[in-house]
């Protein structure tokens, strides 16, 4: 080899080094895409921490190649971090002077102190780095730094509101909903003076009182949409994903019904936004993510439109307050549509789990959800069975014990979830029938199975306060089958059943309170 072709093999090897993690990580990627695992963290919350670990600041580049290793193990695909635009100090002087978030503060962090509270993640006063957690570059470096492990970044994308102090309401005031008089005069609340001299909108959902901390987009505007596309245009550059705040609120018909009588003056546009904006990212990246906060049964809708995936409170709802019979047709309706939903049991917005459910329907509800098809969402905390929901302007939060208990429970129901079989497999609903006539019980459990190539995976669950036993028609291969064995994977007991038995009249369960078998299962 000559000099020359020297030099050309160690630019080639040095481009192939660049290149070598980014491929990887779309490798590793496609793996996992069908259904993931999205761990959600307060930025500003989770730097603190790190920071107070460490015994130095930590800005997000500079996370500890180790942190990521633990979120990696846990087999996190998806790293949604909350928080990290610019913060409004309008909406900070908001969120100091509102009484009852002070309230929320005294309760979530009793002392509490001005310097622990910003403006809210959600009043964003610019699509740029909040200063406190590092350089403006650092983001790209950040999901630089996950793809390298084969993992994502999700941001949030706000479409239907700005802060009031955002740069737009003085150089595009025409991009906001405009009150004349009368309307200010009929609805007070809903406006505040900006200042051009115009009265523009607060940001609302119908159902509730506005927003004061932000400024109402107008969705009817051309080139407020275009605006919105392009601050997308630049997300692109330093995610992998957006989780979009309230993207119902954006539909035609919905921003309709709240504004209609305001806006009379602007014509319906043609096209929905979300069909505009999804097209020009996908045509920049078609792997972005695009996942949807979204109520009122406007999930399909919004699959339709192009959303990857959307919230499923639905069944949030019906594990915090319906039986398990309920929850069973719910499944049960639910099985042919898209395995395109969210699901959780704790998020930012939600009080904690373990409050919410209590302590032992709290992981019942988590194993129902991490073994559903979709993608599956984990708040930071709730691996640790963490009490206390931090309100979004705190940026210091509470000393919360781990139980060590649930950490363990955890360990063992994503080591489970994250198996392939769960991520690439066919998912298939059970129905339990009775273990002896006038027994009941089995109506408490839920179960269901996974199979991919050769791997049999099974859920039950008893959802209830009560013993439960039952009977289910597990799928065992017909030829040559001796026995099964089944290896609960919480507790590493073994079974070995009859599949004559098991054909006939079903596998046998009998659980307790709130208990599951998270089984492998093989034949022999």
């Amino acid at each position: 080899m000559d000099a020359r072709e020297m030099v050309e093999s160690i630019k080639m090897a040095k481009l192939l080094e660049g290149y070598r993690d980014l491929i990887e990580f779309f490798t590793d990627r496609s793996n996992m895409r069908r259904y993931p695992h999205l761990y959600e963290a307060n930025a500003c919350l989770l730097l603190r921490r790190i920071s107070d670990k460490y015994n130095r600041p930590v800005s997000l580049a500079k996370i500890p190649e180790e942190e990521w290793q633990f979120f990696s193990h846990l087999g996190i695909n998806l790293v949604w971090l909350m928080g990290v635009w610019q913060r409004s100090p309008n909406s900070r002087r908001k969120a100091l002077l509102d009484l009852a978030l002070r309230q929320e503060y005294k309760r979530a962090l009793p002392d509490w102190s001005a310097e622990d509270i910003a403006g809210s993640p959600y009043a964003i006063y610019a699509y740029s780095l909040e200063p406190s957690l590092g350089k403006v570059e650092e983001l790209a470096q950040l999901k630089s730094n996950l793809n390298r492990r084969g993992m994502a970044l999700i941001l949030d994308f706000v479409p239907n509101h700005v802060a009031v102090d955002h740069q737009w309401t003085i150089s595009h005031p025409e991009w906001f909903v405009q009150g004349k008089d009368s309307d200010v005069h009929d609805h007070p609340e809903w406006f505040f003076p900006s200042k051009t001299g115009f009265y523009l909108a607060h940001g609302r959902d119908p159902n509730f009182p506005p927003w004061t901390d932000t400024a109402q987009l107008n969705i009817y505007s051309a080139d407020l949409r275009q605006a919105l596309i392009n601050e997308l245009l630049q997300i692109i550059e330093v995610a992998d994903g957006v989780r979009c705040d309230m993207a119902m609120l954006t539909l035609n018909v919905v921003f309709s019904n709240t504004w209609g009588e305001i806006i009379k003056g602007h014509s319906r546009p043609e096209n929905e936004f979300w069909t505009e904006a999804i097209r020009h990212v996908k045509e920049r990246r078609s792997d972005f993510l695009f996942i949807a906060e979204v109520y009122w049964g406007l999930e399909k809708r919004l699959q339709e439109l192009g959303f990857d995936f959307t919230y499923n409170k639905q069944l949030y709802d019906k594990l915090r307050y319906s039986t398990p019979e309920e929850i069973y047709n719910y499944l049960e309706s639910d099985a042919q549509q898209p395995k395109r939903s969210v699901y959780f049991v704790e998020n930012h917005d939600e009080p904690r789990a373990i409050t919410a459910f209590g302590r032992e329907r709290s992981l019942m509800a988590a194993t129902i959800i991490a073994t559903l098809p979709g993608l599956r969402l984990f708040y930071n905390g709730q691996f640790e069975g963490r009490h206390i929901q931090i309100p979004v302007q705190l940026v210091r939060e509470p000393k919360d014990n781990v139980d060590s208990e649930i950490k363990q429970f955890y360990d063992c129901l994503l080591g489970f979830s994250n198996d392939s079989t769960l991520h690439e497999g066919e998912w298939k609903l059970m129905k339990a029938d009775r273990a002896w006539d006038g027994n009941e019980s089995y109506k408490n459990l839920l179960a269901w199975t996974w199979h991919h190539d050769t791997h049999t995976k099974v859920v039950i669950v008893n959802y209830s306060l009560n013993p439960a036993q039952g009977r289910l028609k597990v799928p065992v291969p017909e030829a040559n089958t001796r026995s099964i064995t089944l290896v609960d994977e919480l507790t590493s007991i073994t079974y070995i059943r009859d599949p004559d038995e098991v054909r006939s009249q079903g596998l046998y369960v009998a659980l307790e309170p709130y208990h599951a078998h998270l089984f492998n299962m093989k034949t022999d």
